[in-house]
């Protein structure tokens, strides 16, 4: 009886011994930090992956995530500094960087850190877009309204053991009852601006096509002149080679008798036609045979 009871007390102490080691046991993963807290008060932080060691029953242990955290703002209602209402739906990257700061101020809440967040970002988007035109806050979907976003959040955070790393606007749009009007002033705008430019063209289109006609007009006005000068100078040459063909008298007369079967030879074409010679006419000695 001696020896059984013994080995069942061995056997307690091995368990006991194991779920103290057990109970004392802390493992860290890469991606989180354990807060270890003795009657409630965080007194030791491991932020290093490993295994380390508490005292078993009097120190507890808490888990925080040490990787980066996505919050998703509910979509509301903002204000352009033109009294244009504008729906906001964005969300949060962040992260913590102080457990110690995190679990003193926010009570190691997630949900509790995720309400700051939510008040925080809300409150600056709402100041920003408040301080900004309809047209500079669409304009801005591009990287200047996230930064002046976080610029205005500055480092609020960190009181909270918080780093906001980006605020990201998933959407940011019109409420559904101003779109129509918005979007057909957008329209008749875009008209406006279409029409000037097509007028502008068609002014530059008349004044390039009179540019072109009178250049043209003036080109055939020239070509007209030079092509009369030439025509002046090739009579006047003609002349001048029919003046040296018949300069003697003998050539005068050879050629005055040429123009005379000319001017015969036309009136004789066609039928029943007749020419009337004189009788001392050189042609009616000819054809007389004389």
């Amino acid at each position: 009886m001696k020896k059984t009871a013994g080995k069942i007390l061995g056997t307690l102490s091995v368990l006991a011994l194991i779920v103290a080691l057990g109970g004392a046991m802390v493992v860290t993963r890469e991606n989180e930090y354990k807060l270890i807290r003795e009657f409630g008060r965080v007194s030791r932080v491991i932020d290093q992956a490993g295994l380390s060691f508490k005292i078993p029953f009097i120190q507890t242990v808490d888990t925080l995530p040490r990787q980066i955290l996505l919050y998703d703002l509910a979509a509301s209602d903002v204000i352009t500094m033109d009294k244009k209402t504008m729906m906001s739906d964005s969300y949060v990257l962040w992260q913590i960087t102080d457990p110690l700061k995190f679990a003193q101020t926010l009570n190691s809440s997630i949900l509790n850190a995720e309400r700051r967040i939510d008040t925080t970002v809300y409150n600056s988007i709402k100041n920003v877009i408040s301080s900004m035109s309809q047209n500079d806050v669409i304009s801005g979907r591009d990287g200047e309204l996230s930064e002046a976003i976080m610029n205005n959040i500055g480092d609020s955070m960190e009181q909270y053991g918080i780093k906001l790393l980006a605020v990201e606007t998933k959407q940011l749009d019109l409420p559904a009852d101003n779109k129509a009007a918005v979007y057909e002033r957008m329209i008749s705008e875009r008209d406006k601006i279409a029409a000037t430019y097509q007028a502008e063209g068609q002014a530059e289109a008349k004044v390039i096509q009179n540019t072109t006609d009178r250049e043209i007009a003036i080109n055939i006005s020239n070509a007209q002149a030079e092509a009369a000068a030439i025509t002046a100078e090739g009579e006047a040459e003609y002349m001048r080679v029919l003046a040296a063909a018949y300069n003697t008298s003998e050539r005068a007369e050879f050629y005055g008798f040429i123009r005379a079967l000319d001017a015969a030879r036309a009136s004789l074409t066609g039928k029943g036609n007749t020419l009337i010679l004189p009788a001392d006419s050189p042609m009616a000695s000819i054809f007389m045979g004389q």
